[in-house]
């Protein structure tokens, strides 16, 4: 009897060392909303594991009782007892710093800046997130207005793609900032050691007499590509079933062929690609290797649904695993934003986004596609990420965006970067920053802050206002062409990776012209700037429309510059457009 009794003894004993059992739960923040990538330990083995999509984990254990570490960065970690005979709900607090980021961002503020009711709008099956139109402002209440600087230039290719199409633009497409981003103005590279340089300039407006404008040119220094520290990119494209069309997936890969053929041999290159699951297509790659990067991204097939939530964070963790200290470290994602896996909601995306921007890698959205567009969701990631933002129509576009303007796209010289600009109430009445129109959900938000944006290498960028002069401003136009200084600008910034804010403090002398003489870059960026108000139906036009921005467009235009020569194509195909019976009345005739 006894070696039985042995035999069942160690039997129960092994048994006993191999029982499993499984701790199960999800882990939300303190709005309920689920996270994603908590890192969790079981102190029993030490064993790391995570959350998944949607906040759950679970984690097998040999004890019954077991205890549990939680921590992601931005939120309080802790412990606690975990059984396997529940469910475990775990709740993480947000850190102040984080709860701060969640705040909506304003692309332009002044100290009067009034609420909104929350609006959202669907074009068809394209979304976009809804623009209040700056409205003019009493210099003597309010006279500074800070301003968001950045590269981003996807609404004129958008806007250029509804054209093409014979289609109307949704007013909510055009943001008249990104269209002014698109062209090159000529302006001067910044002298010495200086990171910016600043121009300013003083006009009458061409559609209102009674009214000037006040332009604000800044150009960043470009630098020497041959110079700069190695790149670290991560292609995160999007190979969902959505993207099974010329214009998309097809589109993106002349796209990135045409990008990496610049890259150098210090360069590292990681391709993920995300169709029902995000994957690692190519792991990091020398520039030198262009065959082999270009292979794969041929080889890159559509099919299945969009995770685009899994995707950016499986892009991120590379990134940060191939991080360079010094390097541009960046993630350029391509999709069409029709996100319908995970969270993918344009508050989701933002949470997620201001997460994985602390890890220092920049972002730089491509959008493509149309009819099921989503617009607002790569907006705010390009936004929130540290990032610029683009909008692929055609091959040719790709070319400009990837190759002719790489370091602009790429490498970043500033972030952060905000201007304020101080009014002068004794020659400025009231005035109206063009474009630059906050989202109506960032208005509503009582925690509502301004975020400064990324410029980047060698780019120049516009701000144009509109300024209702006083008697003494029209008194100095006709006795002395110096009209003093009609606004003081200040503008903040940090450099790449430092948190040291930095400002430069502009007395710009501002001397009166006639529109009529004064630069074509500057006409022709009204020119622009009124093609977006009348494409917007802006009620601060009165009369103008578009028999005035066609007079302005053909005598203000350089018919030598492809860019331009486009832009007044592009007016006369929107005017057939917009008035069909013009067309119609041709014809008859």
């Amino acid at each position: 009897m006894k070696p039985i009794f042995t035999i069942v003894f160690l039997f129960n004993c092994l048994c006993g060392l191999k029982a499993q059992y499984y701790v199960r739960g999800e882990v939300r923040d303190d709005k309920g909303q689920p996270l994603q990538n908590v890192r969790i330990i079981l102190r029993s083995s030490g064993q790391p594991y995570a959350s998944g999509i949607g906040g759950a984990f679970g984690v097998m254990t040999s004890l019954r009782v077991d205890t549990m570490s939680f921590s992601l960065e931005g939120y309080e970690s802790f412990s606690k007892p975990v059984s396997t005979a529940q469910y475990e709900q775990v709740t993480l607090k947000m850190l102040p710093f984080t709860a701060n980021l969640q705040r909506y961002s304003l692309l332009s503020m002044t100290r009067s800046q009034q609420q909104q009711a929350s609006r959202f709008r669907m074009m068809g099956e394209e979304s976009y997130n809804t623009l209040v139109e700056n409205d003019f402002v009493v210099s003597a209440r309010d006279p500074e207005m800070s301003v968001v600087l950045n590269v981003d230039r996807a609404s004129y290719s958008n806007i250029r793609r509804f054209i093409s199409q014979e289609s109307p633009v949704p007013p909510d497409a055009v943001r008249i900032e990104e269209m002014l981003n698109y062209f090159s103005l000529n302006a001067p590279d910044p002298s010495g050691d200086s990171l910016f340089r600043l121009r300013t300039h003083l006009s009458d407006c061409p559609w209102d007499p009674q009214r000037q404008l006040f332009y604000v040119n800044m150009t960043a220094r470009k630098v020497d590509l041959s110079t700069v520290p190695p790149s670290n990119l991560v292609f995160l494209i999007d190979a969902s079933g959505s993207m099974d069309m010329p214009n998309r997936l097809p589109l993106l890969k002349i796209a990135f062929r045409k990008l990496v053929l610049n890259l150098r041999p210090i360069d590292m290159v990681s391709i993920v690609a995300y169709g029902d699951a995000p994957g690692v297509m190519l792991p990091p790659t020398s520039g030198a290797e262009k065959e082999k990067i270009i292979r794969a991204i041929e080889d890159l097939e559509a099919g299945g649904n969009t995770p685009g939530e899994a995707g950016i964070l499986t892009a991120y963790q590379l990134a940060q695993k191939t991080f360079i200290k010094g390097g541009n470290n960046r993630v350029i994602l391509a999709t069409d934003g029709d996100f319908n896996v995970g969270r993918f909601s344009e508050t989701d995306l933002e949470e997620l986004i201001n997460r994985m921007k602390q890890s220092g890698v920049y972002l730089t959205c491509l959008g493509v596609g149309m009819g099921n567009y989503k617009d607002s969701k790569i907006e705010i990631l390009a936004k929130k990420g540290n990032g610029n933002f683009a909008y692929l129509d055609n091959e040719q576009e790709a070319e400009k965006v990837l190759v002719k303007e790489m370091t602009q796209t790429l490498y970043a010289v500033a972030d952060d970067v905000h201007m304020n600009v101080r009014f002068d109430p004794a020659l400025v009445a009231s005035y109206r920053l063009i474009g630059f129109d906050n989202k109506v959900v960032a208005l509503a938000d009582t925690n509502k802050m301004l975020e400064g944006g990324e410029v980047g290498s060698g780019h120049s960028l516009i701000a144009i206002f509109e300024v209702m002069p006083t008697p003494k401003n029209t008194a100095l136009q006709k006795s002395d062409p110096v009209s003093g200084n009609i606004a003081g600008i200040s503008l903040h910034y940090r450099l790449p990776a430092s948190k040291v804010a930095r400002m430069m403090v502009f007395k710009p002398e501002c001397r009166y012209t006639a529109f009529a003489d004064s630069p074509q870059p500057l006409r022709f960026a009204a020119t622009v700037a009124l093609f977006g108000s009348v494409l917007r139906a802006s009620p601060h036009l009165k009369s103008a429309g578009w028999e005035v921005l066609l007079q302005m467009t053909a005598a203000h235009t350089d018919p030598t510059d492809p860019l331009q020569a486009e832009f007044s194509d592009l007016v006369q195909r929107a005017r057939k457009v917009y008035e069909p019976q013009k067309k119609r009345k041709k014809k008859d005739h």
